[in-house]
């Protein structure tokens, strides 16, 4: 699905333009995604990350899903240098890409490298985490909320990019699933689709979090923790 369905392709531009300057490594990890079509968030979902990251002062961020580091050099400057920025990634030579970008942009002090399913990495830290990004498998968002949902302080924030749209999924039957309370089960639609229907439902009605949508890229919602 075209994502200027969702916002005018002049309103997303201007949007990159009122938010932080991209440097010289984010560019050139624009052209790449551009030239390779590797999803990203892009410049203006990225501007909101390192932003909500300051916003809530994070010291610890970690990421279901890195590729090649881009989502983590957006939001790496908000964080301190004794900071913990986990990037994990199942592609052993994105992540190396991914070291190199932070490494070049003067973020890898902040930053741990963690090849392997997400989901196990997870398991393995017992420290709170102010900021999680999901940007991994969208049938595995749900499951992994549950996994960090404890690790989130009160104030604390979880983040899931695709939350409208990505390669894989529908947006209608979204909606559909979403809105209309339909059965997931009587709805003809993707893996990935049910899977962010799955994760919607299941944090919206999670009381201890707060939920909105910001309607940029394909889909950014974020959850505050509110007890």
């Amino acid at each position: 699905m075209n994502t200027e369905e969702f916002l005018p392709s002049v309103t997303a531009s201007f949007a990159e333009s009122v938010g932080p300057d991209a440097d010289e490594v984010i560019r050139e990890m624009d052209a790449r995604a551009e030239r390779e079509g590797f999803p990203t968030v892009g410049p203006a979902v990225g501007g909101w990350l390192r932003l909500l990251a300051r916003a809530v002062g994070a010291e610890r961020v970690f990421e279901f899903g890195s590729g090649f580091g881009y989502s983590a050099y957006w939001m790496a400057p908000a964080l301190p240098a004794d900071g913990d920025l986990v990037l994990t990634e199942v592609d052993e030579a994105e992540l190396a890409d991914a070291r190199d970008y932070l490494e070049r942009g003067g973020y890898a002090d902040r930053a741990r490298f963690e090849a392997g399913d997400a989901l196990a990495t997870v398991e393995g830290y017992r420290e709170p985490f102010d900021l999680v990004l999901l940007d991994h498998g969208k049938e595995r968002y749900a499951e992994a909320f549950e996994a960090v949902r404890g690790k989130v302080p009160v104030g604390g924030l979880v983040c899931t990019d695709n939350a409208m749209t990505a390669g894989p999924m529908e947006f209608d039957a979204l909606r559909g699933l979403v809105e209309e309370d339909a059965d997931p089960e009587a709805v003809e639609t993707t893996d990935a689709t049910h899977g962010i229907a799955e994760y919607l439902e299941t944090v919206r009605a999670d009381g201890a979090f707060e939920t909105t949508l910001l309607p940029l890229g394909e889909g950014l919602s974020v959850s505050v923790r509110v007890e």
